[in-house]
C-alpha cells in the first residue's frame, strides 16, 4: 500500500507550485507547461472533491485524503515519463498535509505525512495571496488568506524545502518562475 504514496525515479526538474487556495497556481502550472512544452500534473484534489460535491453535496473529510493523495502521485508519476525536461506540479502530498493540519486540528494521517516529507522536488513557487479571491464550489476560506498562506510558508521553512515567493501579476509572477527553471535547467 505505502508503495501507492512513493515518487517514482525521474530524470526531469520537478517543481511544484505550493500555496492557499485561489492564489493562480493552475494558471501558472499550465502557463509553465505551455513555455517548457512540457506536461504539468493537476491537482487531483480538485477533480476528486468536485465529484463528492457534485454527486454528495459534501466536501472534503479527514478519510477523503488518502485517496486524494494516491491519486496525486499516481499522476504524477505517470506524467514525469511524458516530460522530458521539466515536470510542473499544481502540487504535492505537503500541500495536502498543510490543508489536513489546517481543517482537522492539526491532524495528518501518519502515511501522508510520511510521503509528503519523504517525496522531493527541485524547487518550490510559494504563490503569494495578493491577487483577487475568486469563489467556486470547493474554495471556502475568503477570510482566512493570510492564516493560511502564513502554514504554506511555515511548512516550507521548517522541512527545508527550496522555494521563490511568486507575487505581482500573472506575467510577473511567469518571469520569476522561468528564470528560477532556466536557472535549474543551466544546472543540469
Amino acid at each position: 500500500m505505502e508503495e501507492d504514496f512513493k515518487q517514482e525515479p525521474s530524470n526531469c526538474i520537478k517543481v511544484v507550485l505550493f500555496g492557499p487556495e485561489s492564489t493562480g497556481k493552475t494558471t501558472l502550472s499550465r502557463q509553465l507547461a505551455r513555455y517548457y512544452n512540457s506536461v504539468w500534473v493537476p491537482e487531483y484534489a480538485r477533480e476528486y472533491l468536485q465529484n463528492k460535491w457534485n454527486i454528495e453535496r459534501k466536501t472534503c473529510e479527514p478519510h477523503d485524503l488518502i485517496p486524494i493523495a494516491k491519486g496525486q502521485i499516481k499522476l504524477e508519476n505517470e506524467l514525469a515519463k511524458k516530460a522530458e525536461d521539466v515536470l510542473i506540479c499544481d502540487t504535492d502530498l505537503l500541500e495536502t498535509k498543510v490543508y489536513s493540519e489546517a481543517y482537522y486540528l492539526g491532524y495528518c494521517d501518519p502515511i501522508l505525512e510520511k510521503y509528503a516529507l519523504e517525496n522531493t522536488y527541485n524547487l518550490y513557487f510559494l504563490t503569494n495571496i495578493d491577487i483577487p479571491w475568486e469563489a467556486d464550489d470547493l474554495r471556502d476560506k475568503p477570510n482566512n488568506r493570510e492564516e493560511m498562506f502564513d502554514a504554506f510558508r511555515n511548512a516550507l521553512i521548517v522541512n527545508k524545502r527550496p522555494f521563490v515567493l511568486l507575487e505581482g501579476s500573472k506575467k510577473e509572477r511567469l518571469d520569476t518562475a522561468v528564470k528560477h527553471i532556466d536557472k535549474l535547467l543551466k544546472s543540469i
